[in-house]
């Protein structure tokens, strides 16, 4: 069978991205269901990216925070929300528009000094972040099934590496795009536990905040934890693998044809995706506020810590369920932070960077991310206090995300970088209100490190 000419799958493919024509007559029922589907299917890296967003570690954070000062935090979930959906949807343009990743247009377009500091620092965070993450989904599953925690921390990194190097990125996104669903794992939970709704609905639109040493830290956490630089990269990156491996599809500035339907997938996918990080992220909150904070346990040194103080308080299903969500959101989150990484280090020297490549095709590529991997679960064998590499983590986030939000904001406003594609007004007035939190953020949690 002859394949049609090239000229051809490019047309369908536009016709097919830029929905029904105004003349074409569906029934309502029809056309309803019609956009449902396409909307369930344009949702990839922006789902994907927020929930990622959840990671063991900032699983901690949230549990920490909960169970520190109860409901008083819920309201930087809210807030949140509009700072990292303005900022995701921007890299997620620039990944589209350009046909590059972050790091690659930071390569083009800025000194090389810049470049290799902020992804020197993107590494070295991940690496944190990562270590964290395994050696929480390895303390969670000895909360189901017993078994050595050295043992758990091999299994973990070394099925998600063997996923990340042999299984191509278009069945591999669809398996991450179903382990979302593990997320879920913690509104199930609020059902075990008795909630003060009144209280929680007035912390979460009537914010008292405290300027103590403590708050301010988790603050920081949870800003640290939230709008992380390993986001970005992956977002922007994920954008060009679906140019990539999309028959028809091309950067927009080569196809602005395909703009109205892409722009607004972007925009869907990013508000669904970060509105499940954000909510999410207030159920864990809000269970460690309504179970741990009444009876005094404030100090959550790990999520697996958070899931077993459910067992007095809610019982086993309870301890269960969040332990399962440690493990599902790690799963997810952990390819994230390892891929990240390795796009970021590829883009900047101009290797073959794809998870669409083989191994064979893109060895400098895949082997980053393992020595990444090799690296995080080393890391869990130094005897390092997790809390304290998490601090670190947010720490080097928080320095790098302000700095890192200016130049892609830049970027993206940029019409010899977007060519007529720059980001609207709205985003580059709520990008810019983003920055300037994380700055003051990152000011803060210099300060909390100095005081220490």
């Amino acid at each position: 069978m002859t394949s049609p000419p090239k000229h051809e799958v490019e047309r369908k493919t536009i016709s097919d991205t830029s929905g029904p024509s105004s003349n074409e007559v569906m029934p309502t029922a029809a056309a309803g269901a019609g956009k449902f589907s396409k909307l369930v299917r344009g949702l990839g890296p922006g789902l994907i990216t927020g929930s990622s967003d959840d990671d063991p570690s900032g699983i901690a954070a949230y549990s920490q925070v909960g169970a520190q000062y109860g409901y008083a935090m819920l309201w930087t979930m809210v807030v949140s929300y509009p700072l990292m959906t303005a900022i995701q949807e921007t890299c997620a343009r620039i990944g589209r528009v350009t046909g590059a990743g972050i790091a690659a247009n930071l390569r083009r377009h800025y000194p090389r000094w810049l470049l290799y500091c902020v992804t020197s620092l993107v590494l070295a965070a991940n690496v944190f972040n990562l270590g964290a993450d395994i050696g929480a989904m390895a303390a969670a599953a000895q909360l189901l099934f017993l078994a050595p925690f050295w043992a758990y921390l091999v299994l973990f990194g070394a099925t998600s590496l063997a996923l990340q190097i042999f299984v191509p990125y278009v069945r591999y996104s669809r398996y991450l795009k179903w382990l979302t669903l593990s997320l879920f794992a913690y509104i199930a939970t609020a059902f075990f536990v008795h909630i003060d709704w009144p209280q929680a609905l007035r912390s979460s639109f009537l914010p008292q905040i405290s300027w103590d040493k403590s708050y301010l830290t988790g603050i920081v956490a949870v800003l640290g934890t939230t709008i992380s630089p390993y986001l970005f990269f992956w977002q922007a990156s994920q954008e060009v693998e679906e140019v990539k491996s999309a028959r028809g599809e091309k950067p927009l500035k080569h196809a602005p044809r395909q703009a109205r339907w892409q722009l607004e997938r972007i925009r869907s996918d990013t508000y669904i995706g970060m509105a499940i990080s954000n909510l999410v992220a207030f159920f864990i909150i809000l269970i460690t506020a309504a179970t741990l904070h009444p009876l005094g346990l404030m100090e959550i040194s790990s999520a697996a810590e958070a899931a077993k103080a459910l067992v007095p308080l809610a019982g086993r299903g309870a301890e269960a369920l969040f332990a399962c969500g440690i493990i599902g959101t790690g799963m997810l989150a952990v390819p994230v932070l390892a891929g990240s990484a390795g796009y970021a280090i590829g883009e900047s020297f101009k290797w073959r960077a794809s998870l669409d490549q083989k191994p064979t095709n893109a060895i400098k590529f895949y082997t980053t991310i393992s020595a990444v991997m090799v690296a995080a679960v080393a890391f869990n064998f130094l005897h390092i206090d997790p809390m304290r590499a998490l601090y670190w983590a947010a720490v080097l986030n928080g320095v790098l995300a302000a700095p890192l939000m200016a130049v892609i904001l830049l970027l993206a406003s940029s019409r010899k970088v977007m060519d007529k594609f720059t980001i609207p007004p709205y985003l580059r007035t709520i990008g810019w209100a983003a920055t300037l939190v994380m700055l003051g953020a990152s000011f803060a949690a210099i300060v909390t490190w100095k005081s220490q």
